[in-house]
């Protein structure tokens, strides 16, 4: 689960401390996302080669099965150990035919957290590069714990307890893996405590415990047309379906995304919000469609951005849209996405006045979903705040792309839904620190900070790359971005920044990337798109360096 904004409950300010459920891994040592690692292209400035082509379901599912039949092959080809098995887990293929495939990784049919890796292969079949999670052998002296599943599952539930969890018992039984993520790879336990923390966001706490001495390893925490009157982007028109003489919150066109009032409820999917007119919501809070609508045009805003822009069919690029859930609580001032459910899930704030259910949050919760279905970047540490970032930033791109009158696109986080209760965003991009809480620049301590702070050098690179530093004005908002070399940067615009980004994600960021590792793939994605001799490649390293980052 990642909930939109930290709360502060724990002396790390953690509300959250690892990646969505789905991912199943952990923070780690290296990226290998290097220069050398990566396939050399030749560039094509004015049309690039290397964006990814939009695949149909169909067309996707065949190439996830032909590269895993040839997964054996691969994992020889890459040096991988006879124990060692490659599960394929995306694709993706560019317009000049590069092919780029994320495998999670076995040994002896355990699953290797933190041993992810994306082989990247030429139009002709040929292997280019390696980007791995992790540059470590994955070898373990053996393969029978010391410690049984009750003192592995007895650790969590204390873990999960610290957290606000009554739970008596795991989820379900501790399951043995390899745990690659930091140092050597040892062998280990995995137990998974549901229930709910402390402000009422739900509970998926994953806890690692060593198998061999019951050291506690590691542990996150998982749980990411009709006519509308929004909260915050006024009449919208919305997709809808209509079954006999009722309309639905059902778009069909869009994956067939839906939107659910869970009425105060905490658990379950929740009533599909129905309707006699097809017209939906006030604009007031005191309507319960009106969170709806807000929440469904954000959904169908985030997926017409991530197919006409990045090419991406979905959250997981299979044409099957997340769905949403609105009033979750009561007076719950959060928002989170979940794996568990492939849902976003939204309160409705303090006094159930201010729903969390504004164009760059929905966009944001949604991009969550995307980076456990690509990198799966750990929620926790530095790769935590790449994570959180990234969904910043997509989420951002998504309030852009909508060009709504009532919430133009800006480079503050949450300034339409006042959680601070005195108008002021959650997060500013252009100086992070204005927040009180954000770092605006890369320290070596980075990673100690709750991931909604640790994100702050990424949102500040990625504004940097836009926009260039210094003072201007942006759709009525004045910014003023400083640097931590004092240098000057010119920004190369948000769209190439964007597309930077996004194949980043997609093809050079693992489970385990750090800053310097993201700095290292945003270069290889420049490189790809418009060369390494180009403005644009230039304009990523001089934005890193201002960030303190190289």
């Amino acid at each position: 689960m990642t909930p939109f904004y930290a709360r502060h409950q724990r002396t790390t300010l953690a509300i959250a401390t690892a990646v969505a459920a789905g991912a199943l891994l952990t923070t780690g040592l290296t990226t290998g996302s290097s220069a050398a690692e990566a396939p050399a292209r030749s560039s094509s400035k004015a049309t690039p080669l290397a964006v990814p082509v939009t695949p149909a379901p169909a067309a996707r599912t065949a190439l996830i099965k032909d590269q895993q039949a040839e997964a054996t092959e691969t994992a020889d080809e890459i040096g991988l150990g006879t124990r060692e098995k490659l599960v394929v887990k995306d694709v993706v293929k560019d317009a000049d035919g590069t092919v780029h495939t994320r495998y999670e990784r076995t040994y002896a049919g355990l699953p290797v957290l933190g041993g992810d890796l994306v082989v990247h292969e030429s139009a002709s079949g040929t292997t280019e590069g390696v980007t791995r999670a992790t540059k470590a052998t994955v070898k373990v002296a053996g393969l029978t714990p010391d410690i049984t599943k009750a003192t592995a599952e007895k650790q969590a539930l204390k873990a999960a307890k610290a957290e606000g969890s009554t739970k008596s018992e795991a989820d379900s039984a501790p399951r043995k893996v390899v745990w690659a993520a930091e140092g050597k790879p040892t062998l280990a336990y995995e137990t998974v405590v549901g229930g709910f923390q402390h402000d009422g966001t739900p509970q998926e706490l994953h806890v690692i415990t060593d198998a061999t001495t019951g050291e506690q390893l590691h542990e996150w925490e998982a749980i990411q047309t009709g006519t509308g009157n929004s909260q915050y982007s006024g009449t919208v028109t919305i997709g809808t379906s209509q079954s006999g003489s009722t309309y639905q919150l059902s778009d069909p066109t869009r994956g067939n995304n839906r939107t659910y009032n869970l009425n105060r409820g905490t658990s379950g999917t929740g009533t599909l919000f129905t309707d006699a007119d097809d017209t939906w919501g006030t604009g007031s809070p005191s309507n319960t469609q009106t969170a709806a609508v807000d929440a469904h045009f954000g959904a169908q805003v985030t997926w017409d951005f991530y197919k006409t822009v990045l090419g991406r069919n979905g959250i997981r690029n299979d044409g099957v849209a997340a769905y949403s859930r609105v009033h979750y609580g009561n007076a719950y001032v959060n928002a989170f996405w979940s794996d568990s459910c492939f849902c976003m899930t939204y309160g409705d704030g303090e006094g159930n006045n201010k729903p969390l259910t504004s164009l760059d949050v929905a966009g944001h919760e949604m991009t969550h979903g995307v980076t456990s279905n690509t990198a799966g970047l750990n929620y926790s540490g530095e790769s935590g705040g790449l994570n959180e970032a990234t969904s910043d930033i997509l989420g951002t791109a998504v309030e852009f792309h909508a060009a709504n009158s009532s919430d133009p696109g800006d480079y503050l986080i949450g300034e339409k839904i006042d959680i601070r209760g005195n108008g002021t965003p959650l997060r500013y991009m252009d100086q992070p620190s204005k927040d009180g809480n954000s770092a605006d620049y890369w320290r070596s301590n980075l990673g100690s900070l709750d991931v909604h702070y640790s994100s702050g050098p990424a949102n500040h690179f990625f504004y940097l790359l836009a926009e260039g530093s210094g003072t201007k004005t942006i759709n009525g908002v004045t910014y003023n971005s400083p640097t931590s070399n004092g240098a000057t940067v010119t920004g190369i615009g948000r769209a190439k920044a964007v597309q930077i980004w996004y194949k980043a994600l997609t093809t050079y960021m693992t489970s385990t990337t750090r800053y310097s590792g993201a700095r290292t793939a945003t270069l290889n994605a420049a490189r790809d798109l418009y060369g390494s001799g180009s403005t644009e490649y230039s304009a990523v390293a001089a934005a890193w360096s201002a960030v303190n980052v190289s």
